[in-house]
């Protein structure tokens, strides 16, 4: 077995785990949170969520740095400038939002604010919460079928 095999692997199961994990919290976690009592839904969902965090923190970057060690190895930068190669850029963009979201966006920005808007308004950042998650799930599963695709020399 050779290295990008290996690094194929890494990447394909780190997809698996962060995508998995999106629609397990988007279609089961986010659904039952919002049929709790609404004094427990804060920590409900806090405490599943901070524990998928930090499983996430790790198969993101694994992720990323998978595939961009295949980028390298296959020398197939210049894959990312032809049009064929547009599942490639989906796929850069789509990690690069969700690391932004994981390492600044969560933490530094949204973490405060959402817990002073779920203590007021339960309901409504919660529903907001689910529209977002429902917009990074979908966008997720799109760019997967289509790196799938991609790959496989179907779209291009």
């Amino acid at each position: 077995m050779d290295d990008v095999t290996i690094a194929r692997a890494v990447h394909v199961l780190a997809v698996v785990h962060w995508m998995g994990g999106v629609a397990f919290v988007t279609a089961v976690v986010l659904p039952a949170v919002a049929v709790a009592p609404v004094a427990q839904r804060l920590a409900l969902f806090e405490s599943v969520e901070q524990r998928f965090a930090r499983q996430v923190r790790v198969s993101v970057p694994l992720a990323g740095v998978s595939g961009f060690y295949m980028a390298e190895r296959l020398d197939a930068w210049d894959r990312f400038l032809e049009p064929t190669g547009w599942w490639l850029v989906a796929m850069a963009a789509l990690w690069f939002v969700f690391m932004a979201i994981l390492f600044i966006v969560e933490p530094f920005v949204v973490h405060d604010w959402f817990h002073t808007r779920a203590l007021a308004d339960p309901d409504g950042v919660f529903r907001l919460v689910q529209a977002l998650h429902w917009v990074l799930l979908s966008a997720g599963v799109a760019t997967a079928a289509a790196g799938v695709l991609g790959a496989h020399g179907v779209l291009g």
